[in-house]
Formats: C-alpha cells, structure tokens, sequence
C-alpha cells in the first residue's frame, strides 16, 4: 500500500492521527483519496488501531479536500512506523465474553453527531471492533454512550449466538461502560419517560438487562479500551489503549514447534 500510493519513503509518525485534527468541508480536492481511503478500510480488518481514523476520513470521500488528503497520509505513515505491530491470539484462551462501549459526544465537527466505539474480548483476544457514526444526534453525552451501548448488546447477543452452534451457552454478557447516566438508564424504567426523544429500537438495551442476557457494568474511562474506537487521543493514552486491544510486537519464531507465533 505504501508503495501503490509512492508514500514507501515518508516520515514515519507515532500516532495515525494528531488531537488538533479538525475536519471539515474545505480546501482544495485530490483525486487519490477514495483509492487511499479504500485500501485502508481493508487493513482496518487486522489493524484496529487504525479504526477510527480511518472511518473518520472516509465520511468525506464525496468530496475529499487537501486537509483530508493530509490526514490520510499522516495514516500511512503510522502504518510505515508500526509495521511490526500486530493482535497477539494466544493458545488456550478462555471463552468468558466482554464488550467495551464508549463514544464522544458531538465529535463530529460537521454536523454536531457523536462517534461509537465497541469492541468485543473472548477471553484475552480481540475478536470484533468498529466505530461508526451515530444516524441520531444526541443531545447529552449520558445519551450518547446510551446509544453505544445498545450496539454493544447487539454485539453481545450475536456472539452469544454465534457460540451455541459450536455449543457454547454464555449465562450473561458484560458491557463495560464509563458513564454511569447511562448505566442507570439502562436498569431505571422510570427515567424512560424522559428519553422518548431517543430512538425506540435504543430501549431494546433495558429489556435485555432485565432478561438477564446482559448486564451493564462501569469502567474507568481510562481503561475504557473502546475509547481508542471514537476520537484522537494523546500518545501516551493511545499506546496504553492499544496495548489493551492486544496489539504487540511481532517477533518472528523459527521454531516451528513454539507456541507464540
């Protein structure tokens, strides 16, 4: 990919994306973009790290403008400094489930929408991660993380599913959230009649809680690892983060026979 887009020789950077980043509809267009954009979103199947600042550029593939071109480089050349980065799966994991919710309230500079992040564990492994924008725009952050964690159910439920075919029965599913408006939101029927205004299908995240499908409990916003998934952050908070996703250093192993590939 580098060398398809003659980036092969750039910089390397530490972060995929810089915290003072804000992107708008301006400048001027570059035609490589959606090219850029598209190999990427590839990657994004093996490279969670990269998640969010790829699918923050890609909203603007309509009509791309040089600042997007630029943040789109600056991915590049994370990817050209952390080749040699990668998610760890090791042997013998377990099979207790967790999701990770989280979301930034209004992150969008262009129409004031907030960002979901969700990312599934299996055990220690990562197996399932995105981050999308919101279609609702909510207009406290207690709502904002609400939303996400209904996706997060959405993504509890499937796994749970997924698991029986291969006779796996998980009793209940955490989803790890940092708000605690939320939290009560998800377990108080009584606040409900204040959050007509959010969509109907969002309430379907109570029902499940009470059916005992789910539970909804806190986490520290500084070990929310679905926090890498919803806006730029700071280096030091990144690679904290990304760690936590499982994103180590490859070492390549001549012996065939070694358990850690």
């Amino acid at each position: 990919m580098l060398k398809k887009f003659g980036l092969e020789d750039s910089k390397p950077t530490k972060m995929p994306m810089s915290t003072e980043i804000k992107l708008t509809k301006d400048d001027e267009a570059s035609s490589k973009y959606r090219g850029m954009i598209g190999s990427l979103l590839y990657l994004t199947a093996s490279r969670p790290d990269i998640m969010f600042s790829v699918c923050l550029c890609a909203r603007f593939q309509e009509n791309p403008k040089t600042t997007h071109l630029e943040a789109v480089k600056r991915i590049f050349r994370y990817i050209r400094g952390t080749s040699h980065l990668g998610l760890w799966y090791p042997k013998g994991t377990g099979i207790e489930t967790v999701v990770y919710a989280d979301s930034d309230h209004a992150g969008d500079y262009v129409d004031r929408k907030s960002t979901s992040g969700v990312c599934t564990f299996m055990g220690c492994c990562l197996t399932s991660w995105f981050a999308k924008k919101q279609t609702a725009l909510a207009i406290s952050t207690t709502e904002a993380e609400y939303v996400s964690a209904e996706k997060a159910c959405q993504q509890a439920l499937w796994m749970k599913q997924a698991l029986i075919d291969y006779g796996i029965r998980l009793d209940d599913v955490p989803i790890m959230c940092d708000n605690k408006g939320a939290i009560d939101l998800s377990k108080n029927p009584v606040q409900h009649s204040r959050t007509k205004h959010i969509e109907i299908r969002h309430h379907f995240l109570r029902d499940n809680v009470q059916k005992g499908n789910i539970s909804i409990e806190k986490v520290a916003s500084e070990d929310n690892i679905a926090d890498i998934f919803t806006k730029p952050l700071k280096r030091e908070v990144f690679n904290y983060l990304r760690l936590g996703l499982g994103m180590m250093e490859l070492i390549m192993d001549s012996d065939p026979s070694s358990s850690q590939k």
